[in-house]
């Protein structure tokens, strides 16, 4: 089979909200953009078809207060004091090995929040809209702000504008490996298309925008070890994400960022169909596994901020299971419901041993447990679903800090748990241009990262920043590829490759 070539100014392997951001700046400042997506044209742009798109944003002009903060805090595990020492001083003073470390270094940082704004009205220069919306997580952390028709509006505006533009999306491609030149240079991508046939691309700039790896169960076992046999991505976008961005890259030198044996998790019911079927309503109840056994602080601190935290715990239990178990007391909370997004009604019963039973819950020590539960919990008068209201328990080995009500009245009620898996927190270490370094920290000429392909999260994950990640760092990449010259430069427009669609 005959290799077919095809020749730009910037190729973007995605096309996710980060790659059609890296590549509408791209043909906005003149440069022929190839993209380059694995799904079919229905079916196109990763999680970002499915996000609700929540921003870490007092409004559309500036970030909440503690963006910068919480990447701080989060930064990595156990970080060096040296390396703190060194990242005080300016960055071109930066030993090497701290420019390339994959924690989230604070130059990256305050660039990533100070490029927030004007993204955002750049965003809203294609008529796309931002404001406050409800959550269906009742107690939260920061602000956040959410765009009319959350991811799916933003990819179908910036995959419009990419077309009118004069982009090429090459649907049901997917790029296997680096064209490199003598000089170490990235001129292109090699790439299987629609019909298995090779297919070369030749550009002056490659921007991988092609996600994380949670579609990728080898990559997933590899980093995650047994737990990634008890998680699946939270939508099917998820799993065109299979990390062949990542791993390519790693093999031409570039530096790892973020923590790889993590990610983001949310709490799912496993026995829906829905897209990002969350279960938040844990907190007003309580969790046992299946020995029936509490197993952490069920309300640590606000849902927003500690519910990645207990999900990716939930994938420790047996069998990757939990359940979050309540009572009647639950109707008291308005529009309880809307904190759960499965369309299965939660498991009932009269009583709790016959809820147990049929949860294949082992019976008597999760009596026990709830017995020993209720023994603990205060006076419920000050019970407030709607903030941390210090209502904890007393005398147990695990705390409840918040919402700690007895379970007494029937209809007793529970939902199963899973980790859902949102992204893989391991990356690739970039610059403020979104140029991706080697671990010399050398800059690896012609390549860049954007969207979840950007190592940052460590610890813990920065709620509502992934999208933030995507635009921001797919608008600086698609900026400065376009504005470097390069050796491949296009040559007018290259004919149709099947699939593709102008």
């Amino acid at each position: 089979m005959s290799t077919s070539n095809f020749r730009s100014d910037v190729v973007v392997i995605g096309c996710g909200i980060a790659g059609l951001s890296a590549a509408v700046s791209a043909l906005q400042a003149g440069s022929v953009v190839h993209l380059l997506e694995r799904a079919g044209e229905d079916d196109y742009g990763g999680n970002s078809r499915w996000t609700g798109a929540a921003l870490r944003m007092n409004n559309d002009s500036e970030v909440s207060d503690d963006f910068e903060e919480f990447f701080a805090r989060n930064a990595s595990l156990n970080l060096d004091p040296n390396i703190v020492a060194e990242v005080s001083r300016e960055y071109a003073g930066w030993p090497d090995y701290v420019k390339s470390h994959p924690f989230a270094d604070p130059e990256l940082i305050a660039h990533f929040a100070s490029n927030v704004p004007p993204t955002i009205q750049w965003l809203k220069s294609f008529g796309l809209r931002f404001g406050p919306q409800s959550s269906y997580k009742f107690t939260q952390d920061t602000k956040r702000i959410y765009p009319d028709g959350g991811g799916l509006a933003i990819i179908e505006r910036l995959s419009a504008e990419a077309k009118s533009l004069g982009g090429k999306i090459f649907y049901r491609t997917t790029a296997t490996n680096f064209l490199r030149g003598n000089s170490g240079h990235i001129e292109g991508v090699v790439a299987v298309g629609p019909a298995g046939e090779r297919c070369e691309f030749t550009a002056g700039g490659v921007i991988l925008a092609s996600g994380g790896f949670q579609g990728n169960s080898e990559m997933l076992t590899h980093y995650l070890g047994p737990r990634a046999r008890h998680i699946r991505p939270v939508a099917r976008g998820g799993y065109y994400n299979k990390g062949e961005g990542i791993r390519m890259a790693l093999a031409a030198g570039a530096a790892p960022a973020g923590e790889f044996g993590s990610y983001h998790a949310e709490p799912l019911d496993p026995r829906s169909r829905q897209p990002d079927p969350v279960v938040f309503v844990y907190p007003y109840g309580v969790l046992l596994n299946t020995k029936g056994e509490r197993f952490l602080d069920e309300a640590p601190g606000s849902v927003s901020a500690s519910s990645d935290y207990i999900a990716r715990t939930i994938a420790d239990q047996m069998d990757g299971t939990a359940f979050a178990v309540f009572d009647a007391q639950v109707e008291d909370i308005p529009r309880w419901r809307t904190s759960v997004r499965s369309e299965i009604p939660p498991m009932q019963a009269e009583n709790l041993p016959e809820l147990f039973a049929r949860l294949q819950i082992a019976v008597k020590p999760a009596m026990a447990t709830i017995e020993t539960f209720n023994a603990a919990c205060p006076n419920s008068a000050a019970f407030n679903p709607f903030q941390l209201d210090g209502l904890a328990t007393s005398g147990l080995m695990i705390t409840k800090s918040n919402h700690a009500r007895q379970i007494v009245k029937p209809p007793f009620r529970a939902y199963p748990i899973i980790s859902g898996i949102c992204f893989t927190f391991g990356g690739l270490k970039v610059n403020t241009n979104a140029q991706i370094l080697d671990q010399d920290a050398k800059i690896i000429s012609g390549l860049y990262a954007a969207g979840e392909t950007v190592g940052l999260y460590q610890r813990a994950y920065t709620g509502s920043t992934s999208v933030l990640r995507s635009a921001v760092f797919g608008r600086l990449a698609g900026l400065h590829a376009a504005s470097v010259p390069h050796s491949a430069k296009a040559s007018g427009v290259p004919k149709s490759l099947g699939a593709v669609t102008s």
